[in-house]
């Protein structure tokens, strides 16, 4: 990657109160808001470190957005998982480069990109077109074109089961992000390898107990969590949590199948 910002790279800037605006730089492009605005051509050319001001005198730091701003930040159909919940996700299910994965509710790609960022290569099943879509612009847009060589995204339901296919040797992984992962469960046991790993995001308790009941049988240390994120306001030596945290989201279920 070039240390020069040119033409067609994301930015984020950064203005005085940490509030962050994902640019896409373009040719004769502008940077608006109401403290007026910023020509792109102010940035294209220069490294990410430096900063621009605006009509208004505003500043702004200009930097390459990190996964977790795109996530944030990105244009979205679905709603997203969050990144407090994609690490724990990847970690949870073991994804590292080379492995097979199928993900079922793509929605807008967040935790596409995340694994594929590991160097796993996904199938993925999405109801929606429009959704299937935008992921897929997501995905290109920050990891490049040549990301879609390992993301093939399918307007299947996953309910109605996984073409075998699809799976050929086997998926390493199975991802649920969708209102009724156990419905997906006994289809995930006929694609997945020996001692591969299901995980399912489902936003209430009741989702993830009727979950739990369908891992059971040929499915072993099945666990349920939620992660809790408390930032801290340090300055100087005025310590405390936030006022705010970002408390559930989600719950977090993973089981490993046994043949």
């Amino acid at each position: 990657m070039s240390n020069e910002l040119q033409h067609g790279d994301r930015v984020i800037l950064l203005d005085s109160k940490k509030r962050r605006y994902l640019v896409t730089l373009k040719d004769g492009g502008e940077f608006h808001s109401h403290n007026g605005f910023v020509p792109h051509a102010d940035i294209v050319g220069r490294r990410q470190g430096i900063v621009v001001r605006s009509t208004r005198g505003s500043e702004y730091t200009v930097l390459r957005p990190t996964l977790e701003d795109v996530v944030i930040e990105m244009p979205r159909g679905a709603q997203v998982i969050y990144p407090k919940d994609l690490a724990p996700i990847c970690m949870l299910a073991d994804i590292a480069p080379g492995l097979r994965v199928f993900e079922t509710g793509v929605g807008s790609g967040a935790l596409s990109m995340t694994m594929l960022r590991y160097g796993v290569s996904i199938v993925g099943y999405e109801l929606r077109e429009d959704f299937a879509a935008r992921a897929q612009r997501n995905v290109a847009e920050f990891l490049g074109e040549s990301a879609l060589e390992r993301y093939e995204v399918k307007l299947r339901n996953s309910y109605e089961g996984i073409d075998p296919a699809d799976a050929g040797v086997g998926f390493d992984r199975v991802l649920l992000d969708l209102p009724e992962p156990w419905q997906v469960a006994p289809h995930a046991e006929k694609v997945l390898v020996p001692g591969g790993i299901l995980v399912a995001y489902t936003p209430s308790i009741t989702q993830a107990a009727q979950t739990r009941e369908a891992l059971k049988g040929k499915w072993i240390d099945a666990r349920t969590l939620e992660v809790l994120h408390r930032g801290w306001h340090i300055e100087g030596q005025a310590v405390r949590p936030d006022h705010r945290m970002v408390a559930h989201t989600g719950f977090l279920t993973a089981a490993r199948y046994l043949g």
